[in-house]
């Protein structure tokens, strides 16, 4: 099993989350974002993952896929 580019824009995405504050979301603008991050979170969205289609908060599921997020960059960065 391969990462698509799919998978690759949605972890994008994912990486953009500050986990620090709950209160603290992310708006993806239709217009201006490129096409491929609309298409991913509109995915997100429909995994569960965050709120809204294009953005808004994570989900409780989304919070706990981002600290693994978080932790496979931190590895790979290292």
């Amino acid at each position: 099993m391969h990462f698509t580019s799919d998978h690759i824009d949605e972890l994008n995405l994912l990486a953009m989350f500050d986990l620090s504050s709950a209160q603290e979301g992310i708006k993806v603008h239709q217009h201006s974002a490129a096409p491929e991050i609309v298409a991913a979170a509109e995915r997100l969205h429909l995994k569960g993952l965050i709120t809204q289609k294009d953005g808004g908060y994570l989900t409780s599921l989304g919070s706990e896929v981002v600290e693994h997020v978080q932790r496979v960059l931190s590895v790979l960065n290292s």
